[in-house]
C-alpha cells in the first residue's frame, strides 16, 4: 500500500493567536515582534498585503503603523505554546500517527484512509474541526511523500481556489504543480542551493524532479538526492512520532536593558539555568556538562567589547536545578569583568545521559541534595499549573534585565489573571 502523508500548517500562527482573543481586530493588520521588540517575526494577511516584510526592524515601519493602524504585539510564547498544544492534541484525535514538526506544523500518516473517506473530505474535516474547536485557520496538503505534502500545503496557502486543502496524490497534478513552482520553494532547497541549481539549468521543481538522482548526489549531497526521489513519489522520510532526543539545550536572551552589575548578571544566568533544567527534565535526561557565556553588543561601537565563555563538568549527571545553578555561578565568577555594558548571557547544557544509566566512579561525590527528583517534580508541577510560580531566590524578584516586551498581550489560556472578562 502506498504511503499518504498530510501536512497541516497553521496560517500566520502567532498573529492568528493574538487575533483569536481580540475579535475587534478581525480585519486589522497585526504584526508580532521578536525578542526585545526588535523585528517583525509574524504578520497577519492584512499586514502582508501592506507589504510589511518579515524581519524588518520595527522602527523602520513607524510611519506605516500610524498610517494604517497596524496593531503591534510582543511575542507571547506561553500563549503560542498552549494554542499549539491544543491544535496538536486535536490532530492526534483525528489521525493514528502524528509527527509534530514545529510549533505550527504537523505531519499526519493517513495511509489507508481512502476506503473510509476521500482525502479531500478528510482534509476539509481537519480544517473545519480545528477552526471550530480552536479558532485557528489551517491549510492541509496531502501527497505520497512528505516533500510533496509540503508542496501541496504551499499550494493550499497560495491558491484561494483550493479553499485551503490540496490532494496531490495524482501523478499528473504533481507534475503540473512542480512545473509552476520555483526550485527555491521546495522544502530543503532554499536560495543558496537554488543558485547552484539554476546555474545547472534547474529552475523549477519539475526540472529538479527530472534530473538524475545519481547526478544530484554526485554534485550536491545524499540529502538533495532524497528530495529528488521524494518529488517523484518515492517516500524516503518516514514519520517520526517520537522526537529525537536533543543533544544540547541552549537558553539565552538579549537583555531589555544593558547589565552592568554582577548581581543582575547572576540573576539572569540563574534564570536561564532554571529554564534549561526544566527543559532537560522534560526530555527525561540528565546533563554532565554546562557552559556559560556573556557578551557585550557588537553594535555598540563606542563601548568597550567583551565576549567570553567557560564550560565545566558536574561530578555526575544531574537534572537538579540547584546542582546546575551552583556550577553556573562558579563559571560566571570566572567570566565576569567590571566596566562593560553586557547585552546578552546564556547557558548550554550538553553531554546527556538517560536517567539511571551513568556509571559513577569510585571517588565521584554523590549529589548533596536528598529527595532531588521529588522536589523538582513538585516544582515543575506547580509552575505548569498556571496558578503559582516557584523559583530560586538567586533568580531575583525585580528583574530589570528581562527582555523588553512593551506590547505583550495577556496569557489568556495559562494564567487566571489573563482570563477574558465579560461585563
Amino acid at each position: 500500500m502506498s504511503s499518504v502523508f498530510a501536512l497541516v500548517d497553521c496560517n500566520n500562527f502567532y498573529a492568528s493567536c493574538e487575533k483569536l482573543f481580540r475579535p475587534d481586530l478581525a480585519n486589522t493588520p497585526v504584526v508580532v515582534l521578536s525578542n526585545n521588540d526588535g523585528c517583525v517575526v509574524a504578520r497577519s494577511k492584512e499586514a502582508k498585503a501592506l507589504g510589511i516584510k518579515m524581519g524588518i526592524p520595527i522602527f523602520k515601519i513607524d510611519a506605516q503603523i500610524r498610517q494604517h493602524g497596524i496593531q503591534v504585539f510582543s511575542s507571547n510564547y506561553s500563549l503560542y505554546a498552549d494554542m499549539s498544544d491544543r491544535v496538536m492534541r486535536t490532530l492526534e484525535d483525528m489521525a493514528p500517527k502524528v509527527e509534530i514538526y514545529s510549533i505550527d506544523e504537523a505531519f499526519l500518516d493517513i495511509t489507508g484512509i481512502q476506503p473510509v473517506i476521500s482525502l479531500l473530505d478528510f482534509g476539509r474535516q481537519v480544517k473545519n474541526t480545528i477552526d471550530r474547536w480552536i479558532g485557528i485557520t489551517v491549510c492541509v496538503g496531502m501527497a505520497p511523500t512528505k516533500t510533496l505534502a509540503k508542496l501541496a500545503n504551499h499550494a493550499a496557502k497560495k491558491y484561494p481556489a483550493t479553499q485551503g486543502v490540496v490532494d496531490l496524490t495524482n501523478r499528473s497534478r504533481q507534475r503540473k504543480l512542480l512545473a509552476i513552482t520555483p526550485v527555491e520553494d521546495i522544502w530543503g532547497v532554499g536560495r543558496r542551493l537554488s543558485a547552484r541549481l539554476q546555474a545547472m539549468g534547474i529552475h523549477t521543481a519539475l526540472d529538479l524532479a527530472d534530473t538524475s538522482a545519481k547526478s544530484i548526489r554526485q554534485h550536491f549531497s545524499v540529502v538533495l538526492e532524497r528530495t529528488v526521489r521524494e518529488l517523484n513519489g518515492e517516500s524516503c522520510m518516514a514519520l517520526e512520532q517520537i522526537p529525537a532526543t536533543k543533544k544540547q539545550i541552549i537558553c539565552s536572551r538579549s537583555f531589555g536593558a544593558r547589565v552592568t552589575a554582577r548581581v543582575q548578571m547572576r540573576q539572569a544566568v540563574c534564570e536561564h539555568v532554571a529554564r534549561a533544567a526544566e527543559k532537560l527534565r522534560k526530555e527525561r535526561q540528565q546533563a554532565k556538562l554546562l557552559s556559560v557565556f556573556i557578551r557585550t553588543s557588537a553594535y555598540q561601537k563606542n563601548s568597550p567589547q567583551y565576549s567570553n565563555a567557560l564550560s565545566a563538568e558536574l561530578n555526575r549527571p544531574s537534572d537538579d536545578t540547584r546542582d546546575l545553578i551552583q556550577l553556573a555561578m562558579r563559571l560566571l565568577d570566572q567570566l565576569w569583568r567590571d566596566g562593560y555594558d553586557y547585552a546578552k548571557a546564556g547557558v548550554v547544557l550538553s553531554d546527556f545521559y538517560d536517567i539511571g544509566t551513568y556509571q559513577a566512579g569510585l571517588f565521584d561525590k554523590p549529589s548533596a541534595y536528598s529527595n532531588s527528583r521529588q522536589l523538582m517534580q513538585v516544582m515543575d508541577r506547580i509552575n505548569h499549573s498556571g496558578r503559582a510560580k516557584v523559583f530560586f531566590a538567586r533568580q531575583g524578584i525585580e528583574k530589570s534585565w528581562t527582555m523588553r516586551r512593551e506590547h505583550l498581550s495577556p496569557a489568556y489560556t495559562t494564567r487566571w489573571n489573563g482570563l477574558i472578562r465579560v461585563s
